[in-house]
C-alpha cells in the first residue's frame, strides 16, 4: 500500500491498524535544536483520545507516546523522529459478524476491490484511529511554528448535525468535550448527542480551524499553492467530504466588490480569501473549514452485499463515535500545522534571505 506519507521538507509517514499492536510514525525534516519531550506531544494526543466523554467511542486507550529516535537530551537532532502509540483496548470480536459484509459509507468495499483483501477489525488502516499519528506530528509542528514564528493554530466545532454553534470565546473551546466555542450551548449539545446515541444513528459536523501569526510569503504560486496543500491535507482526514478556505462556498453569492479583500495602509479590511492570495500567504489569519460526514458504523440496519455479491443486511455493534466530528478539532489543527511547517521550511530554503519590501499591519 502506497500513500502513507505526506509533506515535502516536513515529511510524515504513518503505519498501523486499528486492532494491530500499535500505530507509529516517522517524521523526517524536523530541524535540530527544538526542545521536545513526550509530554509536549502527549498533551495534544489527550485532546483526541477515545473514551474522553460519554459522547464519543468508549474504547479505552491511553494513547501514550513513545519517542524512539530523533531526540537527544531533550532536543531534536535533525534526524528522523520515530514514535509509537500502542493499542491497548482492541476488541476484534466486535467485528466478526461483519467480516464478510460491506458497511455502507465505509471503506470496506473499496479496500476489498483495490487490494483483494481487507482488515475488517475496526476498519483496519481506514480507521480514524490512524489520526493519532497526525496529531503527534502536528504537536511537533505547532511547537516549532510557535517558537520560530509566533504562529498559533486553533480550531473549534462550528456545527453539530443541524445545530450551529455561535462563536463566543477561544477560552471555551478546551473547557468542554465538544471543542465548542460557546459554554452556553454545551447542555444542548449533550442532550442532542444522548438522543442520537440512544437511536443508534449518527450525524455529521463542521469544524473551523485557523492559524494566526503566519508571515506573508509562504506557499508557491502554481502547483505548490498553500491553500491547495491545506485543502488536500484537511480532505485526507477520515470522514471529511468538504473543505472551504476563507469564505469558501459563500463566495458564490458574493459580488467582486464584496469578496475582494480591500487594502489600506493599516492592512486588509476583510479576509474572504482565508489568508491566501495566488497560493501565497498574505500575513492574515489562515482560515479553513471542514465538513465531516455522519459516522458510517451505526446500529441501524442497512442494506448491503457480502463478499460474494449477495444481498445482506448489516448493523454495526461495538464502540463507535456517534459523531466523528466531536474529536476532529485537534486533528484539523494538526494537519494545518504540518502543512504550515512544511511551507515554512520550503520558503526558508528558497527565499530565506528575502525581506518583504512592504510591511502591512495584520
Amino acid at each position: 500500500m502506497s500513500g502513507n506519507s505526506f509533506g515535502h521538507l516536513y515529511c510524515v509517514t504513518s503505519f498501523g491498524e486499528s486492532h494491530g499492536p500499535a500505530y507509529g510514525g516517522v517524521i523526517d525534516g524536523c530541524p535540530p535544536g527544538l526542545e521536545l519531550t513526550e509530554a509536549d506531544i502527549q498533551k495534544e494526543l489527550d485532546k483526541r483520545k477515545p473514551g474522553s466523554s460519554r459522547h464519543v467511542t468508549q474504547r479505552r486507550e491511553s494513547d501514550r507516546i513513545e519517542l524512539l529516535s530523533g531526540v537527544f537530551e531533550g532536543r531534536t537532532t535533525g534526524t528522523a523522529i520515530g514514535f509509537l502509540v500502542r493499542n491497548e483496548d482492541a476488541r476484534s470480536k466486535d467485528y466478526s459478524a461483519i467480516a464478510d459484509k460491506f458497511r455502507p459509507g465505509h471503506a470496506d468495499y473499496t479496500y476489498f476491490q483495490k487490494y483483494g483483501v481487507r482488515d475488517a477489525r475496526g476498519g483496519g488502516r481506514a480507521s480514524a484511529r490512524e489520526t493519532v499519528v497526525r496529531v503527534a506530528a502536528g504537536a511537533i509542528a505547532k511547537k516549532w511554528l510557535g517558537e520560530r514564528y509566533g504562529v498559533k493554530v486553533r480550531g473549534y466545532l462550528a456545527e453539530l448535525g443541524t445545530t450551529k454553534i455561535p462563536f463566543n470565546s477561544w477560552d471555551a473551546v478546551y473547557a468542554n468535550p465538544f471543542f465548542a466555542p460557546n459554554e452556553a450551548i454545551v447542555a444542548q449539545l449533550e442532550k442532542q448527542m444522548d438522543a442520537l446515541r440512544d437511536s443508534g444513528d449518527s450525524c455529521g459536523a463542521r469544524v473551523n480551524v485557523a492559524a494566526s501569526g503566519v508571515p506573508v510569503g509562504w506557499g508557491e504560486p502554481v502547483y505548490g499553492r498553500l491553500d491547495a496543500d491545506i485543502a488536500a491535507a484537511l480532505m485526507s482526514i477520515n470522514a471529511v467530504k468538504g473543505v472551504e478556505i476563507g469564505a469558501g462556498f459563500a463566495a458564490i453569492a458574493q459580488k467582486g466588490s464584496e469578496h475582494g479583500d480591500e487594502m489600506t495602509p493599516q492592512g486588509f479590511v476583510s479576509n474572504n480569501n482565508g489568508g491566501v492570495l495566488g497560493g501565497i500567504s498574505t500575513g492574515q489569519d489562515i482560515t479553513a473549514s471542514i465538513a465531516l460526514k455522519p459516522t458510517s458504523s451505526i446500529r441501524v440496519p442497512r442494506r448491503t452485499i457480502d463478499v460474494k455479491g449477495k444481498p445482506a443486511s448489516v448493523e454495526t455493534t461495538g464502540r463507535h463515535d456517534p459523531c466523528v466530528g466531536i474529536r476532529a478539532t485537534p486533528i484539523a489543527e494538526a494537519m494545518l500545522a504540518c502543512v504550515l511547517m512544511d511551507h515554512a521550511l520550503r520558503h526558508r530554503a528558497q527565499c530565506g534571505d528575502v525581506t518583504p519590501p512592504l510591511k502591512l499591519a495584520r
